[in-house]
């Protein structure tokens, strides 16, 4: 048996993990590489495996650094099944059509350019089509339900408490009539977040795993408390209202853009913030937020509470849902306070850059960062409050509050990170850290040696590791 790495290897995006078996291969995620353009387009071209050797896919959520390739997995002759949770499913549905649209409006873009100059056209990264064929690959598996995704293998989800729907994943292998466990934790989420529940441990009978692959987004660093956060936003918005300004909001459509209604929301019913509109300014947000709707069995128990008192979770009368490029357009002639929420999350593309264009030179305007922003992004730029920053290629001084709120983080901490780890691993245990930077996966390997854990290895681009 083996794994090899083929992603969020030594960085955080691009999540895709090949299991080998006697009994065939499959892979844990099949996710898109975000950052440098040119660099992630070059690896979000080719795979490191052939597509028509795998038996089927077993999906964590519906993050596109974890999703986003699976058209083309489809496109390139994949034909097995891709094993996810009904909530996961009907994200996909929306978030990889949604991505193919990109693809085709980047291609167009592009081959404008190349027209011009007589180069050869450049082919998307796959088409709506290609989003909308491999739907026909899910096998919808709800938590707690074992399923067979190699006839030696049998998994199970558990939920992450990291978007709706995620999960960490137990694979039992069929080691030669030895059971071998194998957990897969990333993405992690946190405990006491809203809306959803917290992370479930993968060993729910107490036998601890043979190996882990775990996350180290944010090792070394720790989050401010979830109930911190209501409290900074209030004063974030009280004060962003009183000058008179604007607060824009880059959050991804799926996760993050609920968890601020929600709050937003919560602010509004209890009078804590002055009555401003509220623009969702983002198609899939939108859409997300609908599957949100239709999963209240995901909910955890405040927020089915606060849904029997207040009706709807996401609908207030200062909540306002944009869904036209014209109305769009006209948020950036308002010179009322406003909050704007929009994608993309590390703002490297949508209508979140044309209103940060027209908010990061205003004083009395805020930017609220509100969860992690991968190198070369538009988003890490704002975080380091470098004094200018580069908008459809225009340079634009950043004169506006840049607000980093770090308790909306929807991936676990260093200190979560470890204790999930210690609850399901023993001292022997292969752990290999993914899904991070240097700077996440050293502390995190430091610490659980210190903790006693032999066996820890940071990931690398295809390292393959033995499992016996």
């Amino acid at each position: 048996m083996k794994l090899t790495f083929m992603g969020a290897a030594g960085e955080v995006t691009g999540s895709s993990h090949l299991l080998e078996t006697p009994a065939g291969r499959l892979i844990i995620d099949c996710g898109m590489f975000q950052g440098h353009r040119r660099e992630a387009a070059e690896k979000n071209r080719r795979f490191r495996f052939d597509p028509l050797s795998l038996h089927s896919v077993v999906l964590s959520h519906a993050h596109i650094d974890h999703s986003g390739r699976l058209p083309l997995l489809h496109k390139k002759g994949f034909g097995g099944n891709i094993y996810a949770t009904n909530a996961t499913r009907d994200l996909c549905s929306i978030m990889l059509r949604d991505s193919a649209h990109i693809q085709q409006m980047d291609a167009e873009y592009i081959n404008r350019k190349r027209e011009r100059t007589g180069e050869s056209p450049v082919p998307p990264l796959y088409t709506t089509s290609d989003a909308t064929k491999v739907l026909r690959h899910f096998v919808s598996v709800g938590y707690h339900r074992r399923f067979s995704p190699l006839p030696d293998v049998t998994a199970t989800f558990f939920d992450a408490g990291h978007i709706l729907g995620s999960t960490v994943a137990r694979l039992d292998i069929n080691r030669d009539g030895e059971p071998f466990r194998l957990g897969y934790a990333c993405d992690l989420g946190r405990a006491a977040m809203p809306i959803l529940r917290d992370p479930e441990l993968i060993t729910d009978d107490g036998a601890k795993l043979d190996a882990l692959i775990i996350e180290s987004t944010y090792g070394g660093r720790h989050h401010d408390p979830p109930e911190d956060m209501e409290a900074e936003l209030e004063s974030l918005v009280t004060r962003v209202v009183k000058r008179g300004g604007k607060l824009v909001i880059p959050a991804f459509s799926v996760g993050r853009t609920q968890n601020v209604l929600y709050y937003l929301h919560k602010l509004f019913a209890e009078g804590r913030i002055p009555s401003v509109p509220v623009f969702v300014d983002s198609p899939l947000s939108i859409n997300a937020t609908d599957v949100f709707r239709m999963h209240p069995e995901c909910y955890d128990e405040e927020a089915a509470d606060f849904l029997e008192i207040e009706g709807s979770v996401f609908t207030h009368r200062s909540i306002n849902y944009v869904m036209s490029v014209k109305e769009s357009k006209k948020l950036n002639r308002r010179r009322t306070p406003a909050i704007i929420i929009s994608a993309s999350g590390m703002c490297e593309a949508g209508r979140i850059l044309h209103h940060l264009k027209n908010t990061v030179t205003k004083k009395r305007n805020a930017v609220a960062i509100v969860g992690f922003m991968a190198q070369h992004t538009l988003g890490r730029r704002l975080v380091e409050r470098r004094p200018k920053v580069k908008i459809f290629g225009k340079l634009y001084p950043v004169r506006c509050e840049i607000a980093t709120l770090n308790g909306f983080s929807a991936h676990a901490d260093h200190d979560g990170l470890v204790a999930y780890a210690e609850a399901v691993a023993r001292p022997d245990t292969r752990i290999v850290l993914v899904h991070g930077e240097e700077k996440g996966t050293t502390p995190i390997k430091s610490d659980l040696i210190e903790r006693g854990y032999a066996d820890v290895t940071v990931a690398e681009p295809g390292m393959e590791v033995e499992l016996g």
